[in-house]
């Protein structure tokens, strides 16, 4: 956190050959400095992509490092942090992991460097990530995770703020039964290293025993969140599961990719349940190549990111994880 500078002249006056008092003389000064455009008058600057900018002496600076901002889910999220913190005039630093540990590191270093007032992460790697959080807590620097918690040992986090993930794969499962009648064998394309998704697919597994016990899980891939491994995952599933009623893609990506191989291998009545229902995956639900998504809520898990930073800030106590409602996605919400 930045600091201001004491007043060292504030009960002292010396008066000059010229009459002029030397505190008059200092605050002449500092308007001529102020008028050049020091730092302290500069106005924010965009940070390039995986480079964060300078931080203004002025309102409070918080460091984001996405781990993909190229999709469409963090794109909303950080629409959702950026409106957010215009009501509480924090400037935010968006920088783009790009799916890289490493880089990840790297730009939570240069964010302690640049004295950012917060950080926030949504981790590449739950695990790896943990020493760029000790990095930040041994500096002072409040961490906060979005969507991806940290599962290391190593840092703390302030809090978490993300989707209630278990409740969104209970209501996957609510639709995969729905839509295969409730028995009949599926398969699921998994991303099991990410600890949202662990959590999609305890709430999926669970509600599947819960909602309709003859529903048997007969194929269980990790497909790492990717399109294409999803495709070609899906592929072999269809060769070695040849009675397979449907399918749970753990994001959108990896159910349109479930989507491409099914059509591909010319086979019909396999039931694609994704989740997060972005723009595609909603076209993709009311043509009929999908039946239906569990939908989260970017927007919100960003502004309530920045809400919690702002809780922090005034000294409020902040819960450690922040969950946010789910809710489903079907061709029936286009009539609507």
């Amino acid at each position: 956190m930045l600091s201001e500078e004491p007043n060292t002249l504030k009960n002292f006056s010396l008066t000059l050959p010229n009459g002029r008092s030397l505190m008059a003389a200092a605050a002449a000064a500092g308007l001529l400095a102020a008028c050049s455009g020091g730092t302290g008058s500069k106005p924010a600057q965009s940070a390039a992509p995986g480079v964060p900018g300078p931080v203004s002496s002025g309102a409070k600076t918080i460091g984001v490092s996405i781990q993909d901002l190229e999709a469409q889910f963090y794109q909303e999220m950080e629409a959702g942090m950026q409106s957010e913190a215009k009501k509480y005039n924090y400037r935010v630093i968006f920088v783009d992991a790009n799916r890289d540990s490493a880089k990840q590191q790297s730009q939570v270093e240069d964010f302690i460097a640049k004295k950012v007032d917060a950080i926030v992460l949504t981790p590449y790697d739950s695990q790896a990530i943990g020493s760029a959080i000790a990095e930040a807590n041994n500096a002072n620097v409040p961490v906060f995770t979005a969507d991806i918690a940290n599962a290391s040992k190593q840092g703390k986090v302030v809090a978490h703020v993300a989707s209630d993930n278990v409740q969104g794969g209970e209501m996957a499962a609510g639709l995969m039964c729905k839509a295969i009648g409730n028995s009949g064998d599926i398969a699921i394309l998994d991303e099991p290293e990410v600890t949202s998704v662990q959590d999609r697919v305890k709430g999926f597994k669970a509600g599947i025993a819960s909602k309709c016990p003859n529903v048997k899980i007969v194929a269980e891939v990790d497909s790492g969140g990717s399109r294409n491994k999803a495709t070609s995952d899906m592929s072999d599933v269809l060769q070695a599961h040849k009675e397979i009623k449907g399918v749970f893609g753990i994001n959108d990506d990896t159910a349109l990719g479930a989507v491409t191989a099914i059509r591909a291998a010319g086979v019909s009545n396999i039931a694609v349940i994704g989740y997060d229902a972005q723009a595609e995956a909603r076209t993709a639900i009311k043509n009929g190549q999908m039946y239906g998504d569990a939908i989260q809520y970017p927007d919100k898990i960003g502004a309530l990111t920045i809400d919690a930073i702002h809780d922090y800030f005034s000294g409020k106590r902040v819960p450690a994880r922040v969950q946010v409602p789910t809710g489903t996605f079907t061709k029936a919400n286009e009539t609507k």
